[in-house]
């Protein structure tokens, strides 16, 4: 079920010519290994005032949008939740139109479900994100990824975490990426 969502969704967004990748859970399925994930999550290359057409694209898929008054919470938090009317499957729509999220936008992989390509977030991309965000879960998902895909650009990776601790007081991405490394050895 979740693949059709994700080839719909995908198709919708590439017509109204919305760039867009998958992230979170989903990409990890597809770089690191099989887990329980509960949603779809999709960065969006554009800013809030491409709402109205994101509307269009989640009633085209099916989809309904689950705050009662969409423009209002997407103007305040940047994401717009909505569920499958039928599978309840939630699908996180994600504002962001930082020169980071664009260059990843761009760096996303063509992957083919259901006769769609569905552009998702490069492995490298995955795990910047995921360190970011911090959470146990997170990390054990990058320490995963980084095993099944050995030949990911450490670099890249460091670079980004470079530029996003100098904007977050306190948090040392680097040494998070670090200790990650250790246990891989």
């Amino acid at each position: 079920m979740f693949e059709k969502l994700i080839a719909k969704t995908a198709f919708s967004l590439k017509k109204h010519r919305i760039p867009y990748m998958i992230i979170g859970g989903q990409a990890v399925l597809l770089y690191g290994s099989p887990r329980l994930t509960k949603d779809i999550d999709i960065t969006l290359g554009v800013s809030i005032d491409k709402l109205p057409v994101l509307l269009t694209v989640i009633r085209e898929t099916g989809l309904k949008a689950i705050p009662e008054n969409p423009e209002s919470f997407a103007l305040r938090t940047f994401v717009l939740p909505a569920e499958d009317k039928k599978s309840r499957i939630r699908v996180d729509f994600i504002f962001s139109f930082t020169p980071y999220e664009k260059h990843a936008i761009k760096r996303a992989k063509d992957i083919n479900i259901e006769r769609t390509k569905v552009k998702f977030a490069a492995v490298e991309d995955i795990v910047i994100h995921k360190i970011f965000s911090g959470r146990e879960r997170d990390i054990e998902d990058v320490r995963v990824m980084l095993i099944k895909n050995p030949d990911c650009d450490r670099n890249y990776i460091k670079k980004w975490l470079r530029e996003f601790g100098k904007s977050v007081e306190g948090k040392n991405f680097i040494a998070v990426l670090d200790n990650i490394f250790k246990t891989l050895k």
